[in-house]
C-alpha cells in the first residue's frame, strides 16, 4: 500500500512530536503493509514549511528507518490566498515530490466565494489538486455535492482512513460511504500524526472499501491510485462521478 498524507517527520509540525515517534509510525506503517509514505508537513498560518530543511531531516529519517517504508515529500497545503500566490510562483515547492500532485486542505470555517476559480486556476497551470479529507469538513459535510462537482472538474478526492472506522464520528464516516458509493473517492490515507489515535493504519479502511465495493476498488484506492501519484501517473482508477 501506498500512504500519500502522514505527518510523520519529527518535530516540525503537530505529527510526530520526536524521533522515537516518528520511527514508531514507521515501523508500525510498515508492519501494515504500507511499503511507502509521503511525509506531508502542515503549509499554514501556525507551521512554516521550509522544503530544503524538510528534505533534510526526512532524507536522515529515511536512513534511520533503513527505507521500510521508503519516504518522499509532499505537503498538507492550506488553501489560503498566500500559499495559493506562493505556489503559482514556486511551483515545485508544495508537490508530492517533483510530480504535479498537490495535497489541498480546505478551512473548517470558511470555503471562500473564489474557491472554484482557484482551484481551475492551479489545474490551468499544471497542477492535480488532490481534496484531503473532505468528509471530516463541516461545511461541506453540510453541502457534499460540491465535493462530486470539484471531483467532475478534475480535482483527486482522498478520505481518511479511518473516517470510514468512526474516529471523526457519524457525520464523516456517512459522508466518507457516500463518496466512495458516488464513485468521487480516489484515494485513501492515513493522515497519521501518531502512534494511537491517529496511527498510520490503512488495512482496517481497505478492507471497509472491500465489503462495501469489492476487492478492485479497495486496492486502486490504497495501492494503485496512490501508487500513480507518487511517480507523478494518471490514475489508473479514474470512475464516472
Amino acid at each position: 500500500m501506498f500512504d500519500i498524507h502522514c505527518h510523520v517527520i519529527p518535530e516540525v509540525d503537530d505529527g510526530a512530536r520526536n524521533w522515537e515517534i516518528a520511527l514508531q509510525m514507521c515501523a508500525m506503517a510498515w508492519q501494515d503493509g504500507i511499503e511507502h509514505i509521503v511525509a506531508t508537513p502542515h503549509a499554514n498560518d501556525e507551521y512554516i514549511y521550509d522544503r530544503r530543511y524538510l528534505e533534510e531531516t526526512l532524507d536522515l529519517l529515511r536512513r534511520k528507518c533503513g527505507g521500510q517504508p521508503a519516504l518522499s515529500l509532499g505537503c498538507d497545503f492550506h488553501f489560503s490566498f498566500e500559499n495559493i500566490q506562493d505556489a503559482l510562483t514556486h511551483p515545485g515547492r508544495y508537490t508530492i515530490g517533483d510530480t504535479p500532485y498537490i495535497l489541498i486542505e480546505f478551512s473548517d470555517f470558511s470555503l471562500p466565494p473564489s474557491i472554484d476559480g482557484q482551484l481551475a486556476q492551479m489545474m490551468n497551470m499544471g497542477f492535480r489538486p488532490i481534496l484531503t479529507h473532505p468528509e471530516r469538513n463541516p461545511i461541506l459535510q453540510k453541502t457534499p455535492d460540491r465535493v462530486l462537482e470539484w471531483a467532475r472538474a478534475g480535482c483527486v478526492v482522498q478520505v481518511t482512513a479511518n473516517s470510514l472506522t468512526g474516529r471523526w464520528g457519524k457525520q464523516a464516516e456517512a459522508l466518507a460511504r457516500w463518496l466512495i458509493d458516488q464513485n468521487a473517492v480516489h484515494v485513501v490515507a492515513t493522515d497519521a500524526h501518531s502512534t494511537n489515535s491517529r496511527p498510520p493504519i490503512l488495512s482496517e479502511a481497505r478492507e471497509q472499501v472491500r465489503k462495501m465495493a469489492g476487492d478492485m476498488v479497495a486496492e486502486a484506492l490504497v495501492r494503485d491510485n496512490p501508487r500513480a501519484i507518487v511517480k507523478g501517473e494518471l490514475l489508473p482508477y479514474l470512475p464516472e462521478v
